[in-house]
């Protein structure tokens, strides 16, 4: 365990409440409401933790949180002025808008991808494994993936596909549910899939499908808090505070205390539908506890995606008008660095 995080959390643990009282800078007063909209996913957890234990409320923040159907809905309410901060996935209709000139930026991580045991990985029809032993040999062969162009199964795809010296356009690419996958290896549809937990290890118990290359983003950044232009630019008081709480948070969520009582009913308050049982039986998501911004791996989504042409553009994009990492720099210095 990194000492400097060890001495944090037993700070915390020691004084009770240490983590919802704040202390790293002066609440804003008076105070200011952030009007955030959110994805229900288990990678914004540093949101609802930072809500539920009151680390918003001891910086002087009035947090107001809504549910959307997608990250989509969310980018419309940013563009209108009617949110403030979006917890959304980082995807193509995205990249375009933002080389349309549109004017958000990303101001923190949502959690990361393990850096090893995903539970997401290629999978290969069971009964290929004797001329299907390196990933060059799926050359010409049918790989399905959850979701259409530009989605994060096919940017997964073409991730484990570069390992073999592959393309998507190498392969017939594929568009198969989930859910549907496991069926699709049983019948000999799909000659090898990207897929993730349970769907994974249900293929695999059935005996039609084993795992064929892992862990194949480690660390990636698939989802983020997006500020818009208007509060990151007038509002930079509001913006700081809001990562200061999201670092704490962070910070309350490493190890064991992933799932904690208090950290545990902060999930469940904010992903309607979900048990504890299904939270702790799934894989673990990463969450930084120094809250860095991966540019390097939201610069390779980029890169891939327009490599393969599903952007609307073909220079690529200053990551330094997408990014803005000033607020969680500004956090450190107040909060320190875990070191490893």
């Amino acid at each position: 365990m990194r000492v400097l995080y060890t001495l944090f959390i037993a700070m915390a643990l020691l004084a009770g409440t240490a983590l919802a009282q704040g202390g790293a800078a002066e609440p804003l007063s008076p105070r200011e409401t952030v009007r955030v909209a959110y994805v229900p996913i288990t990678k914004f957890g540093t949101l609802y933790v930072a809500a539920e234990r009151g680390i918003f409320d001891a910086y002087g923040l009035d947090v107001q949180i809504d549910r959307v159907a997608s990250g989509t809905e969310a980018i419309a309410f940013l563009e209108q002025g009617q949110i403030d901060v979006g917890g959304i996935a980082i995807v193509v209709s995205l990249w375009n808008g933002w080389a349309q000139g549109l004017d958000l930026r990303v101001i923190a991580p949502g959690g990361l991808e393990p850096f090893e045991g995903s539970p997401t990985k290629l999978m290969l029809r069971a009964d290929l494994q004797d001329e299907v032993v390196s990933i060059a040999d799926l050359r010409g062969r049918t790989v399905a993936v959850a979701g259409g162009p530009g989605s994060g199964g096919e940017y997964l795809a073409a991730k484990a596909l570069e390992r073999g010296g592959l393309s998507i356009f190498d392969v017939n690419l594929v568009n198969v549910g989930n859910p549907d996958m496991p069926l699709s290896f049983e019948s000999g549809a799909i000659d090898a899939g990207i897929l993730g937990a349970p769907f994974a290890d249900q293929a695999e118990a059935s005996g039609f499908a084993v795992p064929f290359a892992e862990d194949l983003t480690p660390g990636l950044m698939t989802v983020a808090f997006v500020g818009s232009g208007r509060f990151v630019e007038e509002r930079p008081e509001a913006a700081r505070r809001f990562a200061l709480a999201l670092l704490e948070a962070s910070r309350a969520m490493q190890g064991e205390h992933l799932y904690s009582r208090e950290n545990l009913d902060a999930f469940l308050s904010y992903l309607p539908g979900t048990t504890e049982e299904a939270l702790r039986a799934g894989a673990p998501v990463v969450f930084d506890p120094n809250q860095a911004i991966p540019v390097d791996g939201l610069a390779d989504v980029e890169r891939v995606h327009r490599e393969n042409g599903r952007t609307a553009y073909e220079t690529p994009i200053d990551l330094g008008d997408v990014v803005e990492p000033s607020f969680i720099e500004w956090a450190l210095e107040r909060s320190g660095r875990v070191e490893d």
